[in-house]
């Protein structure tokens, strides 16, 4: 299996609080690095997961600013761009128009699932939403998502791709009888699509795991652990995968992931122990084994190190987040 593909099977990518932001000239709405605050559009706590936030223009034309990148963007209808957790933007109508609002604040007055917002003029149609991942997300993938993916219109690699982002706008400006549920399901597969897309892109675009991913040898030993979690392995085992020494692997490896090869099999033994863990009809000791534990004591310890408590604990824990998460509400 490769490693993106048991990625998105163990951790099902969610997308909640899907809303449409009804923009006229002039106006500029801004999100602020919310890694404490996790503020939402309307105001409620985000599950406390990791998160991304993404955006589509499906009418008008409007202009993006991005933490970290000096110049504004341009952005028109069919445009599409993901941020990650704590990536500061400001969108509006002008490059010199000041952000008057926050998501949060528009967010507030907003009626149902559409917000209004600005002085009048040109019109601008926003969809936006949160995406998350069912369980709380370990190093490896914090470092699948960049902080910033854009997909312009007349960059789209796939038919796809292009069918998904007009099926989201058609299903939200419609609100027909389960559009909601349709809209959630497409804003899913379109963060997939997006991604697969960014990853086409060329390698150059890729840091992180996903350039990892696409290194020949380092590559090579990320396909051996995803394929065979189980196996007991060492940094020695995981060096001959790669065909490379086992000093310049362990270099390489750090480099790329920042994190020792161990600590990433630990962390992804962990994951897939969540999802067996969520299936209920495994005994203790059957989970611990699938993912190479031979006693559920040695399991269970290396659990809690990793995951901050004991597998009876999470569970517990995560069904009262999946209840509180219920309620909430993006950007």
């Amino acid at each position: 299996m490769d490693p993106i593909t048991d990625i998105f099977r163990t951790l099902h990518v969610t997308a909640f609080g899907l809303h449409r932001l009804e923009a006229t000239a002039p106006w500029g709405v801004k999100q602020e690095n919310q890694t404490e605050e996790k503020a939402t559009l309307s105001g409620k706590k985000m599950p406390p997961t990791d998160l991304a936030h993404f955006a589509m223009l499906s009418r008008g034309n409007c202009w993006l600013s991005v933490e970290g990148i000096a110049e504004q963007i341009p952005l028109t209808g069919g445009d599409c761009f993901l941020v990650a957790k704590g990536t500061s933007i400001v969108l509006r109508d002008s490059p010199r128009t000041r952000p008057g609002s926050t998501f949060r604040e528009i967010g507030a007055k907003a009626n149902g699932n559409v917000a209004l917002y600005g002085g009048g003029g040109a019109p601008t149609t926003i969809v936006c939403g949160s995406l998350s991942f069912d369980r709380a997300s370990l190093k490896p993938i914090t470092q699948l998502l960049p902080s910033f993916i854009l997909m312009k219109a007349d960059e789209a690699r796939t038919l796809a791709l292009h069918n998904t982002v007009q099926a989201l706008a058609s299903e939200m400006a419609e609100q027909a009888p389960g559009s909601e549920v349709v809209a959630t399901r497409l804003a899913e597969v379109l963060f997939i699509q997006v991604l697969r897309a960014h990853i086409a892109s060329g390698p150059a675009r890729n840091k992180g795991w996903l350039r990892a991913i696409f290194d020949p040898q380092i590559g090579a030993a990320l396909s051996g652990i995803h394929d065979r979690v189980k196996t007991p392995w060492t940094v020695e085992s995981l060096a001959e995968a790669a065909g490379m020494s086992r000093s310049a692997f362990a270099a390489r490896f750090k480099e790329l992931l920042g994190q020792t090869p161990l600590e990433y099999v630990t962390e992804w033994r962990m994951q897939k122990a969540i999802q067996f863990l969520q299936q209920r009809d495994k005994k203790l000791i059957d989970v611990a084994r699938s993912v190479g534990y031979e006693s559920d004591a040695a399991f269970s310890k290396a659990f809690k190190r990793v995951v901050g408590a004991n597998p009876g604990e999470y569970l517990k824990r995560g069904f009262e987040d999946r209840s509180d998460a219920g309620t909430a509400e993006a950007f």
